[in-house]
């Protein structure tokens, strides 16, 4: 079923966002996914973007971290157009993603997987600090660092996956359905391992098939449909908005 909702703009912070995505296009082949995407995550902030599958969420995430080619628009991180850039010289700028089915490597230990979340990075004694903060994060990887991703189980990947990204020392962290699949326990952990790194100052934009889930963890939200923005808000305030709740809540 399909569902219009008015865009609302609440945007009361004059300061430039840290990242600005303006009239966004990308698509794969003649098929265009993306119809103009328009959002904005401001500094220390959690933007999550909620839909039903298809709508065009991961996708965004691709286009905005050089994986899938933007068609149009543009893309500006820090101050800086960005959307023509490889994906590795963006995460040199300072965005890094952890994707849909975290995609870890199952051939290399959890060490090694880390490392290479560190792949632009040549300052050892940073690396090891940014290790060892994972570690912090995520206790059980410091346990199973010796072991083969593969051998993980599909919480500790998850994690894995989090952590990997966040050796790149991103100033934003993409995150593209880190509950999926998850028992309710391990999903509570993620949670609020990102609601630390996001006390700590790191900015987030989040990807989440679990629409209250996250809204309750954002400040702000946007509704995806059918590749565009039909509605954003303060995710309070999308919470409680009882279109919302017909369409994503079950309510």
């Amino acid at each position: 079923m399909r569902h219009h909702f008015p865009s609302k703009d609440t945007n009361l912070n004059t300061e430039p966002a840290l990242l600005e995505v303006n009239n966004l296009r990308a698509g794969y082949g003649p098929i265009e996914v993306l119809k103009g995407i328009s959002l904005e995550v401001r500094a220390g902030e959690i933007v999550t973007i909620i839909g039903a599958n298809g709508a065009g969420k991961t996708s965004t995430l691709m286009s905005i971290s050089g994986c899938l080619k933007a068609t149009g628009g543009t893309v500006r991180f820090a101050g800086k157009e960005i959307q023509r850039l490889p994906a590795h010289e963006i995460v040199k700028c300072g965005i890094c993603q952890s994707p849909e089915g975290r995609k870890i490597f199952p051939r290399l230990t959890v060490h090694e997987n880390l490392e290479m979340g560190a792949f632009t990075r040549s300052d050892t004694a940073g690396i090891k600090h940014d290790l060892e903060k994972a570690f912090h994060l995520f206790p059980i990887l410091k346990e199973r660092r010796r072991q083969l991703g593969g051998t993980l189980s599909g919480g500790e990947q998850q994690m894995l996956a989090v952590a990997r990204a966040l050796l790149g020392r991103p100033q934003l962290l993409l995150l593209d359905e880190p509950s999926l699949g998850l028992a309710p326990l391990i999903i509570l952990k993620i949670f609020d391992a990102i609601r630390e790194l996001n006390k700590e100052g790191m900015s987030i934009l989040l990807v989440e098939q679990n629409a209250r889930l996250a809204l309750k963890l954002a400040h702000r939200g946007y509704v995806m449909e059918t590749g565009a923005i039909t509605m954003h808000d303060e995710a309070s305030r999308l919470l409680n908005d009882q279109r919302i709740r017909d369409a994503y809540l079950g309510e």
